[in-house]
């Protein structure tokens, strides 16, 4: 199997490497990393490179596309990446999002009509492009997999892993990784934790 993965300037990281470090655990897997032209990207905190290994003009099909999310202003309007993922879309077995990387594929046209997540704070844009959102940590709609914000990608991950090479499989590559969430703080669900002093550091304080 071939996976694509989509890095651009202003990537969140752990929406790339969060999937990518369940996926690449699986034998059957090859991935590679593209980008708009092959070459070095910034994390939206301007601090950590990435390195795209392939042009979208070297990667014309991949079985699985993933888009991760981050400041996709730029991605959702140019016009050289959005057919390039029309394309792509067209031959693949799936194609999935981490975060606001469902803007994305959303701008591309390719998920109207459908159910997708996205970061929370994102919800509104994603149903103005015509999506149904879903505040459900990974979502499958067909051969759409889409995952809310940031962490949710390695839910994701292994949720794909399960789908190309089974539950058993899956399981082995949770425990591998040790992945055994038990978070500090019990404040990551919105409808619930979204105070409006959290808002306000979130805004005014955090690198996002």
């Amino acid at each position: 199997m071939h996976i694509a993965i989509f890095l651009f300037d202003g990537i969140t990281a752990l929406d790339a490497i969060g999937p990518y470090a369940s996926l690449t655990r699986l034998p059957q897997v090859q991935i590679q990393f593209v980008g708009k032209q092959a070459g070095l990207v910034r994390a939206g905190d301007g601090f950590l490179g990435l390195q795209a290994d392939a042009g979208i003009g070297d990667e014309p099909a991949a079985d699985m596309l993933l888009i991760p999310g981050g400041a996709v202003d730029s991605v959702m309007e140019d016009a050289a990446v959005q057919d390039w993922i029309r394309r792509a879309d067209r031959t693949s077995q799936w194609t999935t999002s981490v975060c606001s990387g469902s803007l994305i594929l959303a701008a591309a046209g390719i998920l109207a009509g459908r159910t997708a997540a996205t970061h929370w704070a994102r919800k509104r844009q994603l149903e103005e492009l015509g999506v149904r959102y879903s505040p459900e940590r990974v979502v499958i709609d067909g051969k759409y997999v889409t995952s809310a914000g940031v962490s949710a990608g390695i839910d994701m991950g292994l949720v794909l892993c399960e789908m190309i090479a089974g539950r058993a499989v899956a399981e082995a590559v949770q425990l591998s990784m040790q992945y055994d969430p038990q978070p500090p703080f019990d404040c990551g669900d919105p409808e619930r934790s979204a105070t409006p002093e959290r808002l306000q550091i979130l805004r005014s304080q955090l690198r996002i």
